[in-house]
């Protein structure tokens, strides 16, 4: 535990997209994938899955690590042959909704092989951690799928499952509740989550007794620490570009309003005071 803390906080931040795919995507991460994805589609006892196996073993190489874009996913396959994608989301671009359909849509397309019957196409489950407030549910964990608009209980097809996972509401939970195997995950991959609640949730799961296991493990190794602070510095790169696009884009919104304002022969320092664009600025013009 004393290479994950510093002094009671993280260290490293487990929703780091690269760590996360070192800690849960790679072949021979099988038992913290299982557990969490079990936990996310809430099987417990006999309706567990018990066995699973992942479809990709990526190759990070540094421009990929470095590609602001590159979205570092974990494909692999249930007992029952449903495929199951997992994305953290860190950045809000304001596509969730439609990117999570469209990533799920091409694995479930993709499944089917040319001269199959459509029979063949197997469920695909799509899991998204989002660090922002997404989708407006009431609560950090949501599900999505396809019923009948008045009558909920009708399903027109079981091949399509979406899960959310807000850490925003998370956060705001007030109330402890580490015998529901989601929250004790969740709070695992909390950054800000303390030292103390971390080794409370060790005791009490295997699986991510395993992934903090294979957590000391990759972050014991200065090539993954190299690594895991580029794809940092990529997510920071992204988000300062994000405001600083917003910034220019409010800036000419202030510019086309004070022209506005002072075609129609408003004082310009009464422009300035309703724009805050400075006197000299509005003058410009």
């Amino acid at each position: 535990m004393e290479i994950l803390f510093e002094q009671g906080r993280r260290r490293y931040d487990p929703l780091n997209d690269f760590l996360f795919y070192k800690i849960m995507g790679e072949k021979g991460n099988e038992i913290q994938l299982l557990g969490f994805i079990n936990a996310v589609l809430g099987r417990t006892g006999n309706d567990r899955f018990t066995s699973i196996k992942i479809l990709e073993n990526k190759t990070f190489t540094p421009q990929v690590i470095g590609d602001k874009a590159s979205t570092l996913d974990i494909r692999a396959v249930l007992s029952d042959a449903a495929k199951v994608n997992v994305e953290v989301q860190l950045r809000n671009q304001h596509n969730i909704d439609k990117r999570s359909l469209y990533y799920w849509s091409k694995i479930y397309s993709g499944s089917l092989l040319s001269g199959q019957d459509y029979k063949e196409l197997p469920k695909v489950i799509s899991i998204i951690i989002v660090n922002y407030d997404f989708p407006h549910t009431k609560g950090y964990h949501s599900s999505f799928h396809l019923r009948e608009d008045t009558e909920h209980d009708i399903v027109l097809t079981d091949t399509l499952e979406i899960y959310y996972l807000n850490m925003v509401k998370f956060r705001r939970l007030r109330k402890n509740t580490l015998s529901d195997p989601l929250y004790r995950w969740v709070t695992w991959l909390n950054k800000s989550s303390p030292e103390k609640l971390i080794t409370e949730v060790l005791k009490m799961d295997t699986a991510i007794q395993a992934a903090d296991d294979r957590m000391v493990y990759v972050t014991g190794d200065q090539e993954a620490i190299w690594a895991y602070e580029r794809r940092q510095i990529a997510l920071s790169d992204h988000t300062s570009e994000m405001n600083y696009a917003h910034d220019k884009g409010r800036e000419a919104e202030r510019k086309a309003i004070a022209r506005n304002l002072k075609k129609s022969g408003l004082p310009i320092d009464q422009i300035s005071q309703a724009t805050g664009l400075s006197p000299e600025a509005v003058m410009q013009l």
